[in-house]
């Protein structure tokens, strides 16, 4: 507990709420926009630190092996008692990573939208609002307060790309709503029939994550001949995994549930698409690595016919997705001339190689929880587990850093046809050294964060998936061709006289709003033990209650 004002606080709660107060100050502020961009950088800050501290709270606790739950800085009391809700909250290695990764990009985010001429105040107030949303989705242990929190998300974004994004804006937004809400459906519909399913056992509902992730996967043994609505067990099971499978699924996005980003990054503003590719797409993986893969053990194993050609599981079928992702995510970076869809199909190819490592968990999880798994498989999922969760982390310091390089490009020169760019070295010359190294350690260049991530889900799939690992290492080819030709297209080759009389160097606030992700970068390419064990010691606990 935090005491503040004689009043005990506890900090996750603070970190949550924080955002929200903030941008309710700033709706009240003056509209000066002087004001309003250094009120909103300052609080933006103080929640930033908040977050760093819970975050160094955990390392230092973990050290100490204070811990003595699965989660730290746990609090659980009544919220909606009808409905067997509460506000359970706490934090794990995996989830204190992606807060760290949340409070580092907020303030960078509202530094860049420091260009903002329109409505400034309320575009820095969605931002906050928005990461509210982010903050507590990390740190939700009841189901209720996770579905609540996901979808306070989409409404901030929703309005960024409506009333601040590009010409196609409306196109934009409307779809990226649509997708949001078809999968938020499904999800409101899971929550619901696994939390009252459970009162056929406890003889009361619960939507409590930790309480869940024990009974609801024996549910169907437990419950007996008990069924919810005259539906069997063992079909609402089927459901409930069909609901949050394709919820998640469309936020990660896996292919081919993507069509909705590359509008979304390419409509969306710079802090928006910084925020988006940074922080939100990572919702969707931390849903499967926190509900889907511990929730349904039973389900990812369980054999599936396909057209009784050949025999697989829900796991491999989930690994082929990824595949699919890596390699046409690629392809399609590699045909864009817009340098915003360009990074946002990057996007899918990345976070490709997480569901790669998430499909690998899965397997390993269903396997030890049904007795049948053995020291190789879980040793390769660990590697893979943490693997993607350092690329989450990675890739959103680096696909922030490109959007905001894409912005700063597109603010000086308004047109984001990389058909017109050319020859940007010589008048940007920080730009493109800047542009270079960010490029590397998106393409994962040894030394840089983009490889250690990589290579760990890459060690780990090889063993277990290697066909589907061969083939998506063509996406890994093709991710260097299209980083190459977004290099080549904006700072090489001959000068587009047209700019000859523009200034089209970076401002000093976009370097010090992508210095600390350079930094990041740099630093967790050579050491990147300073955050991996932290991941280790939470992805290893999760494997072992996986039985």
């Amino acid at each position: 507990m935090i005491n503040i004002l004689g009043l005990q606080i506890d900090p996750l709660s603070l970190l949550v709420v924080a955002p929200s107060v903030a941008a309710f100050i700033m709706l009240l502020l003056p509209k000066q926009k002087m004001i309003a961009k250094w009120a909103a950088l300052v609080m933006s800050l103080i929640v930033g630190g908040i977050a760093v501290g819970v975050f160094v709270d955990y390392v230092n606790a973990s050290n100490a092996g204070s811990i003595v739950s699965q989660y730290h800085l746990e609090i659980n009391v009544p919220w909606f008692e009808l409905l067997g809700a509460s506000w359970h909250i706490g934090i794990d290695g995996i989830s204190a990573t992606l807060i760290l990764l949340t409070g580092i990009l907020t303030p960078l985010a509202i530094l860049i939208s420091w260009e903002i001429e329109d409505r400034l105040n309320m575009h820095l107030a969605l931002l906050l609002f928005f990461e509210t949303g982010l903050l507590g989705v990390f740190v939700s242990l009841d189901l209720m307060i996770f579905f609540v929190f996901w979808e306070l998300s989409l409404v901030p974004m929703y309005f960024l790309i409506n009333q601040w994004g590009g010409p196609n804006r409306q196109y934009a937004s409307t779809k990226f709503m649509i997708y949001s809400l078809g999968g938020s459906l499904g999800f409101l519909l899971a929550t619901q029939l696994i939390g009252w399913s459970a009162s056929t056992v406890l003889g009361h509902p619960t939507f409590d994550i930790v309480t869940l992730t024990t009974l609801w996967p024996t549910l169907a043994q437990q419950a007996g001949s008990n069924v919810l609505l005259g539906i069997p067990i063992e079909t609402v099971k089927a459901l409930a995994f069909i609901g949050f499978f394709l919820a998640f699924a469309i936020k990660v996005p896996v292919w081919p549930f993507h069509t909705w980003l590359p509008d979304a990054h390419g409509e969306a503003p710079t802090a928006g698409s910084m925020l988006l590719a940074g922080v939100m797409l990572k919702l969707g993986a931390y849903g499967f690595l926190r509900l889907v893969i511990p929730l349904f053990p039973d389900v990812w194993i369980a054999p599936i016919n396909l057209l009784g050609a050949f025999e697989t599981n829900a796991a491999g079928i989930f690994a082929f997705l990824a595949m699919l992702g890596v390699v046409l995510g690629a392809f399609a970076a590699f045909g864009q001339t817009d340098i915003k869809r360009l990074v946002a199909y990057s996007s899918v190819n990345h976070m490709g190689f997480v569901v790669m490592g998430l499909a690998v968990t899965a397997l390993a999880y269903g396997h030890a929880f049904a007795g049948t798994s053995n020291s190789e498989l879980s040793l390769h999922a660990i590697l893979a587990t943490n693997g993607a969760v350092l690329q989450m982390f990675n890739h959103g310091l680096s696909s922030a850093a490109m959007f905001l390089l894409a912005g700063a490009i597109y603010h000086k020169t308004h047109t984001r046809d990389m058909t017109q760019y050319g020859g940007f070295w010589v008048k940007a010359p920080i730009y493109g050294a800047i542009f270079i190294f960010t490029s590397m350690a998106s393409l994962g260049l040894p030394g840089l964060n983009g490889f250690v991530s990589e290579f760990l889900v890459v060690r780990g799939t090889w063993p277990v998936y290697t066909g589907l690992t061969i083939v998506s290492m063509i996406g890994l080819l093709f991710t260097g061709a299209y980083i190459l030709k977004g290099i080549r297209a904006v700072l090489h080759g001959p000068f587009n006289m047209h700019w000859r009389d523009y200034n089209l160097e970076i401002e000093l606030r976009e370097v010090v709003a992508i210095a600390p992700l350079l930094v990041l970068m740099l630093v967790t390419g050579i050491v990147p033990n300073w955050i991996l064990p932290i991941i280790n010691s939470s992805v290893t606990a999760m494997l072992g209650l996986g039985g």
